[in-house]
């Protein structure tokens, strides 16, 4: 590393106990066996992903259709923001080399101010993976829909293009709260709460709506636009050579048939640990735990990079003579930058 002297030792004093072999200090040799296990520990979960991914019989969720939104701009993005995420990621790993660099020279102010920026990048990341996760969870408007007639009977499709916007629900059987004729008017995401909830729970039939108090409803709502259905699997569950794409009327008709078929698990919205709308529950069960258990190692990485900046402020390193802590830190998060890039070409590339 720069900053550091190169020391030749014979091999009679580097064997003969008391000395490191390697000129490594413990807490640097302690930092990689950590590593060297935790290395093990991510390459296990992946190898399984990777088994699991290629012996299911449905067909596995592709990346650009399954992470396709950016905050505030909506859908329509394929991988924009996972990719501004790792970025950001990678600049804060060359950040904390500027820290480290910084150090070998004792200049205390460049060690404070990069770490700070790798800091403000762990925070960023973590912020995205929260958001992702929300997306992920919370799934599009449409969800994936059974079809239930036809050529496709039993398959089930995911669902592209614009929902259009609920307007009003108008009460044509009364409940605990509402009377008949009531106009239900709340913001279109409030409505479409109401109406996701029903739809999942089989509450919704022949265009009428069960709302929570037992009222049955009505609705307006806008047209939808550009509605495409996508089937990957056939009714046996088995992938399909070729993808079928159903557009246009022929894809609003088989949609709308299954929403208003009164039927619970029709529509899936989002991801749980049971099912999700982008392809199999193992696919879900796989992305929350790994990229979980990775956001958690880049949550403590965050924290020690805090407390290691407490103490390079309070001059704690430079009374010492060296900034060994700060390149010890900077093994961790370089690390845990690294088993992001197979996390992400994992999951979102491959």
């Amino acid at each position: 590393m720069a900053g550091h002297a190169t020391t030749h030792v014979d091999a009679a004093t580097a064997w003969s106990g008391k000395v490191s072999p390697f000129n490594v200090s413990y807490g640097k040799l302690m930092m990689w066996f950590f590593l060297v296990s935790d290395a093990l520990t991510f390459g296990g979960l992946l190898v399984a992903y990777g088994y699991t991914r290629h012996t299911t019989q449905s067909a596995w969720p592709i990346g650009e259709e399954t992470f396709d939104s950016l905050p505030f701009l909506g859908h329509g993005y394929p991988l924009m923001y996972v990719a501004l995420m790792t970025f950001i990621l990678i600049v804060s790993s060359v950040t904390m080399v500027l820290a480290v660099e910084a150090g070998h020279r004792m200049d205390k102010k460049g060690v404070m101010k990069w770490m700070i920026a790798t800091i403000i990048g762990g925070f960023f990341f973590l912020g995205s993976q929260a958001w992702e996760w929300s997306h992920f969870i919370h799934g599009s408007h449409f969800g994936s829909v059974e079809i239930l007639s036809g050529e496709h009977t039993g398959s089930r499709a995911i669902v592209k293009g614009h929902f259009g916007d609920l307007e009003s629900f108008t009460v044509v059987q009364a409940g605990k709260h509402h009377k008949v004729g009531d106009v239900i008017k709340e913001t279109p995401d409030e409505l479409f709460h109401h109406f996701r909830t029903a739809v999942m729970n089989g509450q919704v039939k022949d265009g009428k709506i069960t709302l929570h108090d037992g009222s049955v409803a009505t609705w307006k709502k806008h047209n939808d636009e550009h509605m495409e259905l996508i089937i990957k699997t056939d009714g046996n569950g088995h992938s399909l050579a070729k993808v079928t794409r159903i557009h246009g009327k022929d894809a609003e008709v088989k949609y709308w048939e299954s929403v208003n078929a009164g039927k619970k698990g029709t529509i899936i919205y989002g991801a749980d640990l049971q099912s999700n709308e982008y392809g199999p529950s193992q696919y879900g069960q796989f992305f929350f735990f790994i990229t979980g258990f990775h956001g958690f190692h880049v949550f403590s990485g965050v924290m020690i990079n805090i407390l290691i900046f407490l103490g390079v402020s309070r001059g704690t390193y430079h009374k010492r003579g060296h900034y060994e802590m700060v390149e010890k830190t900077g093994l961790y998060w370089h690390f845990v930058d690294l088993v992001w890039v197979f996390v992400f070409t994992f999951f979102y590339l491959v």
